[in-house]
Formats: structure tokens, C-alpha cells, sequence
């Protein structure tokens, strides 16, 4: 099937593709309810070798640019406590973590959670971080512009490999707190 964003020809529902996602993200597609339909769920094969923003692009579509979103797990601090979490912005734009993170977690301190600890805490491989299969106690901050994009292309759990679902799919998912300009140019 074709993918309704960027030029891959082998776009198959997530749900066909479970041995080629991390656990936890199988787990959440095998576990899929909701407003969203789990088959509009999608995976991409994609090379690692090409995922730098620039090179990706280049190879699958300049639409992506645009329907493209990062996810990242961050630490807010405060008072001797520490709460993981994560945010969803365009791949465009960059969290505001010093400004709308930080104000969300009530935290003193918000910062880029170490690799050790991402990959650890969300069993997923570091540059495929993804929203859907992050732990469900976890704040998940999405940034109002994702969820208003028709289809959004974001990470599988892996490196290799990309999902491809509608923007408004993050909305619902566990822990997740829509926020405007939380992505920043």
C-alpha cells in the first residue's frame, strides 16, 4: 500500500508488523482502543542509515518536512523528586522545554533525559523514541500544531522503521496533555 505522506511504497498497518516493533510498542498496538481505527495505525520500513532529518527527506518526500514529529523524554526536578516525561513536537520546531515543559511538570528544573535513561525507562532504541508505547503514568506533552496535522510520520520504537498515523491520534493516547506553541521555531 502506499503511505498517505512521503514517497513509501510499503506502507502496512502496524498491527501486520508487530516482530518489526520494540515490545512496548507492540504491546500498545495489540492493545489499540479508541477514536482512531488501530489499521490507520502504519508502519514504513525505513534505512538507518539515512535518518538524519536532511538525508530522510531528501529520500522519502520534502512533505515530511512538514508532517514529520520528534519525540524526546525529558526530566523535570523539583525539590529532590524527578519525573520522566515526554514531548511531541514537529520536527520543525524544538520543545520549549525551559518555558512550556517546565511550567506543565512544575518542576524547577526540566532538561533532555541522558540516553541511558530514555532507552531504559521507555525499552525503545534512542533516535526511534516513540509516543505510542511510552509508559501510561508518563506526562506525554503534544504540541496542539502535531495533532492538527492530517497524518504525522514519527518514530517505531527502532531506528529502523518509521510509524505513520493521524495527527489527532496523539491526543488520546495515555498521559497526553495537548499544549499550544510547545514546539519552538
Amino acid at each position: 500500500m502506499r503511505a498517505p505522506i512521503g514517497d513509501f511504497d510499503n506502507a502496512r498497518p502496524a498491527a501486520d508488523c508487530l516482530d518489526e516493533l520494540t515490545e512496548p510498542v507492540a504491546a500498545a498496538v495489540r492493545a489499540w482502543s479508541g477514536d482512531i481505527p488501530v489499521e490507520q495505525l502504519l508502519y514504513v520500513d525505513t534505512d538507518p542509515a539515512i535518518a538524519d532529518t536532511a538525508a530522510f527527506v531528501e529520500h522519502h518526500g520534502a512533505d515530511l518536512l512538514d508532517t514529520s514529529a520528534n519525540c524526546v523524554v525529558v526530566a523535570g526536578k523539583r525539590g529532590g523528586e524527578q519525573t520522566l516525561a515526554a514531548c511531541v513536537v514537529l520536527s520543525r520546531t524544538r520543545a520549549d522545554v525551559n518555558g512550556a515543559v517546565r511550567r506543565q511538570l512544575g518542576a524547577r528544573k526540566v532538561s533532555f533525559a541522558p540516553m541511558d535513561t530514555a532507552t531504559g525507562a521507555t525499552g525503545m532504541e534512542y533516535g526511534g523514541i516513540t509516543p505510542i508505547g511510552l509508559p501510561a503514568d508518563w506526562p506525554l506533552l503534544v504540541d496542539s500544531a502535531v495533532v492538527d496535522t492530517e497524518w504525522v510520520l514519527v518514530g517505531s520504537g527502532r531506528r529502523r522503521g518509521k510509524l505513520i498515523v493521524p495527527g489527532k491520534t496523539f491526543a488520546g493516547l495515555p498521559g497526553a496533555v495537548v499544549l499550544e506553541d510547545l514546539g519552538t521555531a
